[in-house]
């Protein structure tokens, strides 16, 4: 009886302990460089933590350690003793909410305007608008400053909130290019349809712009959040503080130490509105433009 060589099915030939595995070595180079640098980014995030965790007396060891010898979790209940910590969070958030929507509204209405609107002029218009940014803030600080005092604005939230419903060149230069991409078939069908001008914005062009807007909400929280120089130019009360200007106290002549792990608490409880309204808006970036297309 004869016999015949065996052949190798596709089956065998594609097995795994058959398969050739390739192995690239600039590839795992470029992920053990990512591994590293991503390291060193979460390092200086990882040693706030550890620093809010650890003892008064334990900031002053050194060297220093790198993990907590006790976890002082009680830390994060000091800091509402020692400041008026829930005061300032809660007025930095009212502030920050308001902002963002006075931005939005504003910069969207204005950009609209830019972006669809081609009359006489209008271009001329749009390059004052920009060269406004080449202003810095203290040109402008001492007669908004003499302004507000006149409105009887001081020591009040009003300096903090009324300027953003008034608009931002860079927001509105952000916002007028996006709205220039948008289609203008949807825009005349919005006519043909018996579509305001106003309703065509909010119904239209709104719902479309959703990475844009979300940029501007972003950017315009940040600032907010973040400002220490207007809260102390026209807040005087305890009461009407904000979160910047409670975290720069820690570290004021009243403190022979300063309280670095009260701070670094401080710092870690700030961070979490903006990375929860960053994972928030995420959503619409990753959304991108799909709804833009015309059937």
């Amino acid at each position: 009886m004869s016999t015949f060589p065996a052949i190798n099915s596709p089956e065998s030939s594609s097995s795994p302990s058959h398969r050739k595995r390739n192995i690239d070595p600039v590839r795992i180079a470029s992920f053990i460089a990512l591994i590293v640098s991503t390291a060193l980014m979460l390092l200086p995030l990882f040693f706030m933590v550890s620093t809010s965790l650890k003892s008064k007396r334990e900031l002053l060891k050194f060297p220093p350690t790198f993990l907590p010898e006790t976890w002082q979790w009680s830390n994060y209940v000091d800091i509402f003793k020692t400041l008026n910590f829930g005061t300032m969070y809660m007025n930095s958030l009212i502030i920050g909410v308001l902002t963002v929507i006075g931005t939005l509204l504003s910069s969207a209405l204005a950009a609209y305007g830019f972006a669809r609107y081609r009359g006489k002029g209008s271009n001329l218009w749009f390059m004052l608008l920009l060269s406004t940014m080449m202003l810095p803030y203290p040109a402008i600080m001492i007669p908004q400053f003499i302004l507000f005092s006149k409105m009887n604005w001081i020591d009040t939230f009003l300096p903090l909130i009324v300027p953003a419903f008034f608009g931002s060149a860079y927001n509105i230069f952000l916002l007028r290019q996006f709205f220039s991409t948008l289609p203008d078939e949807l825009f005349d069908a919005g006519r043909i349809d018996g579509c305001t001008e106003f309703r065509m914005w909010r119904q239209i062009a709104l719902p479309l712009s959703g990475p844009a807007l979300s940029t501007v909400a972003i950017f315009a929280f940040i600032y907010s959040w973040n400002d220490l120089l207007t809260p102390v130019l026209y807040l005087s009360s305890a009461d009407k503080f904000t979160l910047p200007v409670g975290m720069s106290s820690l570290t004021s002549s009243r403190f022979r130490i300063p309280p670095w792990h009260l701070l670094m608490v401080a710092s870690v409880l700030a961070m979490v509105p903006i990375v929860t309204l960053f994972a928030v808006a995420q959503r619409r970036f990753v959304e991108g433009i799909v709804l833009t297309g015309i059937k």
